[in-house]
């Protein structure tokens, strides 16, 4: 994010703080609502519309649009710009990113602007308590190419596989020795057979959690952004993993309103990045910093459906950190908490996180753990971000339930793939409880609206849980991704065997449903960890393989009724120049992309209509005639009020988009000027 754009920041937050206080007014008055006591957070207003009919038949369901069937794939661990870094739309369309922004140009050169992306070091001594923004510490140094000091770190093979291996590597690449070729279709039916053999490309040749040397001039990077991609390293990759928790990123933010700006309103500076994720010492190096070249040949298939479909530049991570919390976002426009567990009213201590810096010396926290009563701000952690939101014009509530522990990273839920309870785990606050917050599943069934969740490697998981021990399904059953299922915490449906059985379903049971016609209204689908695209134990290409025989099967059979909506969880700790609104004390966070295919989306588009995940709850529940989940979920908030002044932050702040208006249902012939 730029940081010079405007010469007086501290005058500009006087000015803003004065110009909205009828709406900051309107604001406080939402944010209450969306505060809920403990007994009222899972109390969801009831629908006008009981009698939808469509289980059955999803194509003469009543809705808004013509949308009958809606796709949400899910992928791991890129921001916008990460991907689109360099992208350049078609005709008169604008986006905002690296090259728009003059940080690097169209070769992936350092741009006119590129020191507004260089990254800093805390000064030591290191504050006693936990920190979100440089002018709460002992100040910050600027970070300076080898061999000047502080040095940027070099990039980080961290988690990288340096070899192919066998099926007890638990991940790709495959040595074909070991895992014969007959075998691949049966470890990853999502991909076409072609595209099989990216399953035995991409490994390091190096050493885990060294400098990744296959970076041209790894170990004397200027100071902030550096392409991902060379000959020596090419996009067919593995890249190194980084730092994404909820306090890290945070404070990787560097938040303080006296930085902020029209077009950076929460002051933000995003300038934290290597430091934390050195501090925290997990491999992290500047791993954060590198972006992917589409007009170099890297993420083809994004670009290719950025250029004919619809694509918004201004779509957010909703919560600060990792998977588990950005997958209860997209179904329940809410974070997830812990509920009593057999007379056990709160986490144990020992799985509560404490931020605070070890020592003067050492900023690494004193718990990095997964739990957090944020509504306590005596609690570690909770009073600097609470007091930041306070600050902010727009006052957004820290929407944090008093008494509440909140799972804040990565945690399983309680029951197994199969519907057991994992008791033992619950209770050391390893695994979440079986909860009831409310989600867009328990909305649909109410409403008689068909849906699914789809999971890449479900069926090995539940043999797994059932017993087996064969070592196909167990490495399978090691990439199906439970805690990106948001419906397998829920009591309702995976504690119900007919809702399990009903909902709970296979990637494999997606493209037969595909292939032959048979979608529900509502489909999510997630991809094994083979295939999702996370840095490390998966490879971008790998997920556009995947999106590619989802899309070729959609266009083929000219399905106009149908919706494709591609995004990530989350950023998985890579830089990005967009701004973020923080709505309440878990995010929003850095932008994603947001790919909408469909009929109705082509010309390529580039909307910059500000959302995040909520944003596909609320698209749901206003193609199909629902009610927001709760009355403190996200999908309570307006759509945004944009303006072309400041054309990424809404004029209504705190808002969210529904995403309709990256469709077009006013004209048939879609312009076909983004069409290949």
């Amino acid at each position: 994010m730029k940081k010079q754009q405007h010469n007086s920041t501290n005058a500009w937050a006087l000015q803003i703080a004065l110009s909205v206080t009828l709406l900051s007014v309107s604001a406080v008055l939402l944010a209450s609502s969306f505060n809920s006591a403990p007994g009222q957070a899972n109390k969801a207003p009831m629908s006008n519309h009981h009698h939808h009919d469509c289980d059955n038949d999803p194509d003469n369901c009543n809705t808004v649009t013509p949308i009958k069937h809606v796709i949400v794939l899910i992928g791991e661990n890129w921001t916008f710009d990460s991907i689109f870094a360099t992208y350049q739309p078609r005709g008169n369309q604008s986006v905002g990113n690296l090259l728009s922004r003059g940080y690097v140009t169209a070769s992936g050169a350092p741009g006119p602007d590129f020191a507004d992306s260089q990254q800093f070091v805390i000064n030591q001594p290191y504050p006693p308590t936990y920190f979100i923004d440089a002018q709460s510490t002992a100040g910050k140094t600027t970070y300076q190419q080898a061999p000047g000091t502080p040095s940027f770190p070099p990039p980080n093979t961290a988690y990288i596989p340096p070899a192919p291996g066998g099926l007890d590597q638990g991940q790709a690449p495959f040595d074909p020795t070991l895992v014969p070729d007959s075998l691949l279709p049966t470890i990853e039916p999502s991909l076409e057979r072609h595209d099989l053999g990216l399953l035995r490309t991409g490994a390091s040749g190096l050493p885990m959690f060294t400098t990744d040397t296959r970076v041209p001039n790894a170990t004397t990077l200027p100071n902030g952004l550096f392409p991902g991609t060379s000959a020596t390293r090419p996009y067919d990759s593995y890249v190194g993993d980084m730092v994404h928790r909820l306090f890290h990123m945070w404070q990787q933010s560097d938040c303080n309103v006296m930085n902020a700006t029209p077009d950076n309103p929460s002051g933000c500076l995003n300038d934290l990045y290597p430091f934390v994720g050195v501090a925290r010492n997990d491999g992290s190096g500047s791993n954060s910093m590198m972006f992917l070249n589409v007009q170099q040949g890297d993420a083809p298939v994004f670009k290719r459906l950025a250029d004919r479909y619809t694509l918004n530049d201004n779509y957010h991570q909703p919560i600060m950190g990792g998977t588990a919390v950005q997958h209860q976002m997209i179904g329940t426009a809410d974070a997830i908490f812990w509920e009593t567990f057999q007379g056990v009213s709160q986490p144990p201590t020992a799985s509560v996180a404490d931020p605070d810096p070890q020592s003067p010396t050492n900023v690494a926290f004193q718990r990095d753990k997964q739990w957090t009563n944020c509504s306590d701000i005596t609690q570690p952690g909770i009073e600097p971000i609470v007091n930041y939101l306070a600050s902010l014009p727009w006052h957004p509530s820290p929407n944090c339930a008093p008494g509440h522990f909140y799972m804040i990273n990565n945690l399983s839920p309680g029951f197994l793939p199969n519907g057991t309870i994992d008791a033992a785990h619950i209770l050391t606050g390893a695994k979440v409880p079986p909860s009831t917050l409310r989600n867009i599943g328990d909305a649909l069934n109410e409403n008689g609206i068909s849906w699914a969740y789809y999971g890449g490697g479900y069926n090995a998981a539940v043999r797994v849980a059932n017993g087996s021990h064969d070592p196909v399904d167990l490495l399978i059953s090691q990439n199906y991704c439970d805690i990106c299922n948001l419906f397998s915490y829920s009591s309702a449906i995976m504690g119900n065997t007919q809702q399990r059985q009903a909902h709970i379903k296979d990637a494999i049971d997606f493209f037969h449903a595909l292939d032959n016609g048979e979608l529900p209204s509502v489909a999510y689908v997630k991809p094994d960890s083979l295939v999702d695209g996370h840095p490390a134990s998966s490879k971008l290409d790998l997920f556009e393989a995947m999106i590619k025989k989802i899309t070729d099967k959609l266009e083929e059979d000219e399905n106009e009724d149908t919706a494709l909506l591609i995004t990530f969880d989350e950023g998985g700790g890579f830089w990005d120049s967009g701004a973020f609104i923080p709505l309440d004390f878990f995010g929003d966070g850095p932008r994603i992309p947001m790919l909408v295919v469909s009929h109705w989306s082509k010309g390529g588009k580039v909307v910059h209509s500000y959302n995040d995940h909520a944003s596909v709850v609320k698209f749901i529940e206003r193609n199909w005639g629902l009610e927001p989940l709760t009355d403190r979920s996200r999908d309570n908030l307006p759509n945004p009020t944009m303006s072309t002044s400041s054309p990424y932050i809404p004029t209504n702040i705190p808002a969210i988009g529904d995403l309709f208006d990256m469709f077009d249902f006013r004209h048939d012939d879609q312009g076909q000027q983004g069409a290949d």
